[in-house]
C-alpha cells in the first residue's frame, strides 16, 4: 500500500505541479514527502492525489493538490519562518508547511475537524503545528507578527486583523471574491500602513466564517 501511494504521489507532483509551473524545490519536495491520503477518510484514499478537492466531513474539502501547491508557494519560505494558517481542515496544509517553515499556529472553526487534524498530524509527529479552535477572521494576536499568513477559505475582503498581524515585508496569500468565485490574492506588507496585492488566478473556496468574513 505504500508503494501504491508513494507512485500516485510521485506522479501527482510530476503530471499536475511541476506542468503547471510550481518551481520551488523545497515546495515540491514537500508535496512529495507529505502522505496526503492519511488525511482523508480510508474509503476516499483512491481519490487523494487526483486533480480536485477532496470531502473531509462538515461540508468542508481538502484543497486540490496544485492550488495547496500554489498557496505555499506564494509564501516564499526558506525555512526560518513564523505561519499562521486559517483553516486547519484535514491538516494536510499545515503539514506542508511544517516542512517548509520553523513554526506553524493554525485556526480551526470547528472542533470535530480540528481534533481529528490534530490526531493525523500527531500520528505523523508534526511538532511544530499548533491548533487552536476560534474565529480565524481575528487571527492569532497572541502569537504575531507573521512571516506568512495562508487563509484556506474565500472571504469578501482581507480582514484586518490578518493584515494587522503581518510582519513587514510578510505575505498573506487568501481567496477574495463572492461565495461562487474568487481570485486568489497576495498581499505584501511594504510598510505599516502599505500593501502590494498581486492576482494568483481564479479559485473557488468554502466560506470563511467569521467577524471579519461571512456571516454564517
Amino acid at each position: 500500500m505504500f508503494n501504491e501511494y508513494s507512485s500516485k504521489r510521485q506522479r501527482m507532483v510530476e503530471t499536475q505541479l511541476l506542468t503547471r509551473g510550481i518551481k520551488d524545490p523545497r515546495v515540491i519536495a514537500a508535496m512529495r514527502k507529505v502522505p496526503r491520503h492519511l488525511f482523508l477518510d480510508e474509503a476516499l484514499w483512491p481519490e487523494a492525489y487526483e486533480d480536485h478537492p477532496v470531502p473531509i466531513g462538515e461540508k468542508q474539502t481538502i484543497s486540490q493538490p496544485y492550488i495547496v501547491a500554489v498557496m505555499t508557494e506564494a509564501l516564499k519560505l526558506s525555512g526560518t519562518e513564523k505561519i499562521l494558517e486559517i483553516g486547519t481542515g484535514s491538516g494536510y496544509q499545515a503539514a506542508i508547511l511544517a516542512e517548509l517553515a520553523e513554526q506553524v499556529y493554525s485556526i480551526e472553526r470547528l472542533p470535530s475537524i480540528a481534533k481529528r487534524a490534530r490526531k493525523i498530524l500527531d500520528e505523523l509527529k508534526y511538532a511544530n503545528i499548533v491548533i487552536t479552535i476560534g474565529d480565524g477572521t481575528l487571527g492569532w494576536k497572541e502569537h504575531s507578527p507573521y512571516d506568512g499568513i495562508i487563509v484556506t477559505a474565500a472571504s469578501p475582503y482581507p480582514p484586518k486583523a490578518l493584515l494587522d498581524q503581518l510582519k513587514v515585508g510578510g505575505r498573506l496569500i487568501i481567496p477574495i471574491g463572492d461565495e461562487f468565485t474568487q481570485d486568489l490574492t497576495l498581499y505584501l506588507r511594504e510598510s505599516n500602513e502599505d500593501y502590494n496585492k498581486e492576482s494568483y488566478g481564479g479559485c473557488r473556496f468554502v466560506k470563511l466564517i467569521g467577524e471579519q468574513g461571512w456571516r454564517e
